[in-house]
């Protein structure tokens, strides 16, 4: 029977129980069961299987660690901001029915936000001196809002918009104003809308003023710098069909805002924006807000496969079967080998302890991920 809720949103309770599973895996315990068959396995979680030269930044690993928590299993990974191209990020060990129904949260915890880091990475690569924000949070589904901004963090963007996100994460939420704001003063009285963001927000909020709302953007930023005392910058968040060359039409606001004296007053750009336009115009904005290039990346198609049974090497066709190491060699080089091999010289190996007969044994730490996945994509040459 279908329980009414006021939203559709699966709970944390039917996470954490093995509920938010596909039926087969319900099928599969069932069948288990009754022959009294619970194999010791060695699983692993990979995307390809061979070297594609397309690397991707490992993400979601706090909430799939806290998924496997409680259940008696061993489990390393690779850690948390990793750039990869191939192989496992996870391995798993233990009595398999003590986590079969756990596989469709599990991917799902790794591949959505591994998708999002993996191209904040890109957009922060794109524009390295700049200030780059995630405003991506309204194009996906609200619940996933925390997961969304934490992910963008990772990847090394410098803020987050969503304020319940950054309650949950521990990161306080920034923005200024929206169109709304200044259409809500009526045509033609931008500066009251201005004014009134000025004299209400607390000191500690940027004095940053949209200035694309009713006319020319040049005509509305020297009308902010005039209207607003210490304007920390204007943004600009035309819209795509009326922009015409924006690069020019930044150069334009540079000049007359310079011309005038307020050289100190920023330029900030939103709407999307990806990568080759943060490329492009870098050179003559000071930040950049970034939407849905971050918020609406694809997954990263991750499978959870089942290695080797009772010590024995098994693989379905189409994937490799025995444990498996992974390593960074000093040539930047990503190799996965047998781990019961030795592996290639004078490379670290990867895959370290995550938890131990059900019991976590990281931390994480939010700060450090995005150090690595920046140090790691100078690494592997990921990004321009």
């Amino acid at each position: 029977m279908t329980k009414e809720t006021p939203f559709d949103i699966v709970p944390p309770s039917a996470i954490a129980s093995g509920r938010a599973t596909d039926a087969y895996f319900d099928r599969t315990m069932e069948a288990l069961e009754h022959a009294e068959k619970n194999p010791h396995v060695v699983a692993e979680v990979s995307a390809d299987q061979f070297p594609t030269g397309d690397f991707a930044v490992l993400a979601g690993l706090k909430d799939a660690a806290h998924l496997l928590a409680g259940h008696p299993v061993d489990v390393d990974s690779l850690p948390e901001g990793q750039l990869f191209d191939h192989g496992p990020v996870m391995r798993i060990e233990g009595p398999y029915r003590e986590f079969a129904r756990l596989e469709t949260a599990l991917l799902g915890f790794l591949s959505h936000p591994t998708g999002i880091a993996t191209n904040a990475l890109r957009a922060r690569l794109a524009a390295p001196d700049s200030t780059v924000l995630s405003f991506g949070s309204r194009h996906v589904h609200p619940s996933l809002g925390a997961m969304v901004e934490r992910s963008a963090l990772l990847g090394g963007l410098d803020g987050i918009s969503n304020v319940a996100a950054g309650e949950v994460i521990g990161r306080e939420a920034g923005g200024t104003m929206p169109h709304a704001l200044v259409i809500c003063f009526g045509r033609g009285n931008q500066e009251d809308a201005w004014r009134a963001f000025d004299e209400a927000v607390p000191d500690e909020t940027p004095r940053v003023t949209l200035c694309d709302t009713y006319s020319d953007e040049v005509d509305e930023a020297i009308r902010a710098v005039e209207a607003v005392d210490g304007l920390d910058s204007i943004r600009l968040d035309t819209t795509s069909s009326r922009r015409g060359d924006f690069r020019r039409i930044v150069q334009e606001v540079r000049w007359e805002l310079d011309a005038r004296g307020y050289d100190d007053v920023g330029i900030f750009l939103s709407g999307g924006l990806d990568p080759a336009t943060l490329r492009e115009l870098r050179d003559v904005a000071d930040g950049f807000g970034v939407g849905g290039y971050v918020s609406n990346a694809d997954p990263k198609d991750f499978a959870l496969d089942i290695v080797e049974i009772d010590g024995e090497p098994v693989a379905k066709r189409g994937k490799l079967s025995g444990e498996k190491a992974v390593y960074r060699t000093a040539a930047g080089g990503h190799e996965v080998g047998l781990a019961d091999r030795p592996g290639p010289t004078d490379a670290e190996s990867l895959f370290e302890p995550l938890l131990r007969d059900g019991e976590i044994v990281r931390e994480f730490d939010l700060e450090t991920a995005a150090s690595r996945a920046r140090q790691d994509a100078d690494a592997v040459d990921f990004g321009e």
